[in-house]
């Protein structure tokens, strides 16, 4: 037992200052060994639900990681077992220090990318929109998102977007959305008439869907004109605009046809002669 005591207690002197026994070697060994596994777990805990590509681009990230942790833990349990790091220490923080200032969008990108990949609120196919700008979802990457607008351009959008705005996810509840049109028609207009003619308007589009049924909503009494909004359904919304072209076109016919006057603003000007 004495001798295993004194193997273990041998010490090699790396720098002035900077002794390590074979004793705290095995202490850093079993730890790195603990810290896998643990590492190990958190990564499946984490990917389990990941579809096959996200859990590769996952691992990718977790691999810098892991080797980031290992070297804090190797920094840690060295001080533990006595060993001066304080000079180590002191360096790596300035070092950190300066990248982080350096990266620090870099790292906010890639942070939310893996928030993406973990909680799954965007997947590849769903239609976002963002800071006003509508895109389907090609590709998404650990720093960024990249989405083709409805005019066939490319959208490459910073992950750390959307960490500070808010995100509306068009499709994430389904492939169905419920779109709409807004119409005035003049004061007197029959609207029990102008009601019809607005569903009949959905009713000729091959791409409005009969379930749930289109709506009309009396919306208000405006300065110039009784004001409608016309709410339909589409599997398509991604091309939304043209369906709701058509249909104003289909409006705009059937109002001509039954008499109904889509008025413009009326401005009465009073003179006074001093």
């Amino acid at each position: 037992m004495k001798n295993i005591k004194d193997l273990l207690n041998i010490s090699f002197n790396l720098t002035q200052g900077v002794e390590i026994s074979i004793q705290d070697i095995l202490i850093l060994i079993v730890v790195l060994i603990i810290a896998n596994v643990l590492l190990r777990l958190i990564r499946k805990l984490m990917t389990r639900r990941m579809p096959d590509d996200d859990k590769l681009k996952f691992k990718a990230v977790f691999s810098y990681g892991k080797w980031f942790v290992y070297v804090i833990i190797f920094l840690i349990t060295l001080h533990s077992v006595g060993v001066n790091v304080t000079g180590v220490f002191a360096a790596s923080a300035a070092l950190l220090i300066g990248i982080g200032l350096a990266l620090q969008t870099l790292f906010q990108d890639i942070i939310s990318g893996i928030f993406i990949l973990v909680d799954q609120t965007v997947h590849v196919g769903d239609i976002i929109e963002i800071e006003g700008k509508v895109g389907r979802v090609e590709e998404i990457k650990l720093r960024t998102t990249r989405a083709t607008t409805a005019d066939n351009k490319v959208l490459v959008i910073p992950n750390h977007l959307y960490l500070t705005n808010s995100l509306y996810n068009w499709t994430q509840n389904g492939a169905i959305t419920r779109e709409s049109v807004t119409v005035g028609v003049a004061y007197g207009s029959d609207i029990r008439l102008v009601e019809q003619l607005l569903l009949q308007a959905a009713g000729n589009h091959v791409r409005v869907l009969s379930k749930p049924l289109p709506t009309v909503l009396f919306t208000d009494f405006g300065d110039s004109s009784l004001n409608f909004k016309l709410v339909f359904s589409l599997e398509d919304s991604f091309n939304a605009r043209f369906t709701q072209s058509d249909i104003r076109f289909e409006i705009d016919k059937l109002f001509k046809e039954h008499n109904i006057t889509i008025p413009f603003p009326q401005r009465e000007v009073h003179l006074y002669k001093q």
